[in-house]
């Protein structure tokens, strides 16, 4: 089961709707406003306590004051804060370029492309120094690209085509910036005189900075593209990545004379320290290299099968954006509501990572997403109550609804996704972990990419419409039920969990879907 972001985290309310109980909504409107600001304050406080608990770790770190950690910070926490356009990224899809819900589905799904590539980045910034520099002018780029690309959003995007390309650049520059970042930390983690619990600390700190960027995305989002309009929000967002251009001249890093010799000291994720190629050994010849190697690993059953399996686990069909035209067109829910759900989403996950790492992370992984997945099921099937109306029959408001549903499936997927970062750890084999397990990262984005796909060529097929739902029942029963499919293959999976070895291998972010959740990484 993936994890579940009702409509990409967007949040609803009640409002006045004209039929025969216009009447009582418009009365339970202030009753459910007041009631979901109470399920905020909670979640919140939760939220409070494990930042409280990852702070803690980050302080040690922190103390040193190294300049590397404030352009760590800055690149997390910009990733958070990007998703400040995703509701505006919808609304502009939805009401400016009136597309059917099918059509936004797949453009906004264009999005994961950039991330199933990963290993790539960190080919180039390993091998193929910018200016001379490895880090900084990689970083320097990713900003500038990311800033032009809502820039483009902003002022010059008008048709469907337009709005992919700038997308897909907007997606390329954070994925691009994500994988030099984890190429510093690991640079940090090897430095002579390094702690034993520096690896932690940073993780640490790359999983608040993104929280704290994603929960202020969510607590503005919703209100600032509804006083404001989508391109507004565009342009805010265009300022985020310029940020990340600034963390670049905070990296002290010296200038390569060799443009064709592999970095020695500390590769991103996307290459492996098991292979270093001569001094004079080309590009290309370095790839071919790579690349050989990882195949000889990957071909091997005890890896090729769990990755099968984390494919076909992300790669089952969603009904997020059909649901979401559902409560916008149908529903009447606002922007501002949507972006309260959103808000209690990104909340939500943070206490499904907590439940995770606190009460969950011992028990094996077999056991773990079987009981997500029939559990997630039953769950998911509640959005039929919204979809027929039966959650009012029953007293329940739709926003009440919307919120409780969003909160539970949340903090569910939430549950089931960190196993899979478990267990793409858990299988890299010594010399080749930090390129397999970007491997294994793009490729669990790009059963993201084709479920979501599918989710659309289902929404087309079905004949879901943004302003025909009558199909829109059988659409979520089939994609909620399409979670099953891969339980079959659980017993690919090794069981029982090494966690202590896990934690020195994940970094801040790899994974777009995490990045909402907070990036799978």
């Amino acid at each position: 089961m993936r994890q579940v972001e009702r409509g990409r985290g967007e949040t609803r309310r009640l409002v006045p709707v004209v039929d025969e109980t216009g009447l009582q909504r418009r009365q339970d409107s202030s009753d459910n406003a007041q009631l979901a600001a109470a399920a905020e304050a909670a979640a919140a406080a939760v939220h409070q306590r494990l930042l409280l608990l990852r702070l803690a770790d980050m302080t040690a770190v922190m103390g040193k004051a190294q300049p590397e950690l404030v352009a760590i910070s800055l690149v997390y926490l910009v990733q958070g804060l990007l998703g400040l356009s995703r509701l505006a990224v919808f609304t502009f899809l939805k009401d400016d370029l009136a597309l059917a819900p099918a059509t936004v589905a797949l453009i906004t799904s264009a999005g994961y492309a950039p991330w199933m590539i990963k290993p790539i980045y960190g080919f180039l910034s390993d091998a193929v120094p910018l200016f001379g520099y490895r880090r900084c002018s990689y970083l320097v780029i990713c900003g500038l690209l990311g800033a032009a690309s809502w820039g483009g959003m902003a002022t010059v995007a008008s048709t469907p085509t337009a709005v992919v390309l700038l997308l897909l650049l907007g997606s390329a520059s954070t994925a691009c910036a994500d994988v030099v970042a984890d190429s510093v930390v690991v640079e940090l983690v090897r430095r002579p005189g390094s702690k034993a619990g520096t690896a932690g600390s940073l993780q640490s700190l790359c999983w608040a900075s993104a929280s704290a960027g994603g929960i202020a995305s969510a607590y503005f989002s919703g209100s600032l593209v509804g006083d404001y309009g989508a391109r507004v929000v565009f342009g805010v967002t265009a300022m985020f990545p310029l940020l990340v251009t600034g963390a670049a001249l905070a990296i002290p890093e010296e200038r390569v004379r060799s443009p064709g010799v592999m970095a020695g000291s500390g590769r991103p994720r996307g290459m492996s320290r098991g292979v270093s190629p001569a001094p004079n050994e080309g590009v290309v010849a370095a790839f071919k290299q790579q690349a050989t190697l990882l195949w000889a690993t990957a071909k091997q059953r005890t890896i090729l099968l769990p990755a099968v399996f984390v494919f076909l686990w992300q790669a089952t069909p969603t009904a997020d954006t059909a649901m979401l035209f559902f409560e916008t067109n149908r529903l009447g829910f606002t922007p501002e509501v949507l972006g309260r759900i959103r808000l209690v989403g990104a909340l939500a996950s943070l206490v499904g990572v907590g439940l995770f790492n606190f009460k969950l992370k011992h028990m094996p992984l077999r056991k773990i997403l079987f009981w997500t997945a029939i559990i997630g099921t039953g769950l998911g099937l509640t959005q039929l109550m919204l979809v027929t109306g039966v959650n009012r029959q029953l007293g329940l408001s739709d926003q009440l609804f919307a919120l409780a549903d969003t909160a539970l499936l949340t903090v569910l997927g939430q549950v089931a996704f960190m196993p899979l970062l478990v267990l793409a750890a858990r299988i890299c084999p010594e010399g080749v972990e930090a390129t397999l397990f970007a491997t294994l990262m793009s490729l669990l984005n790009s059963g993201t990419f084709v479920g979501s796909a599918l989710g659309s060529a289902l929404t087309a097929w079905l004949g879901v419409t943004s302003d025909n739902f009558d199909n829109l029942a059988p659409l979520v029963v089939i994609c909620t039920l399409s979670a099953l499919l891969p339980l079959p293959l659980l017993r690919l999976l090794p069981d029982g969990v090494d966690h202590e070895a896990d934690g020195e291998r994940e970094g801040g972010s790899d994974s777009e879907e995490s990045e909402d959740s907070r990036k799978a990484h």
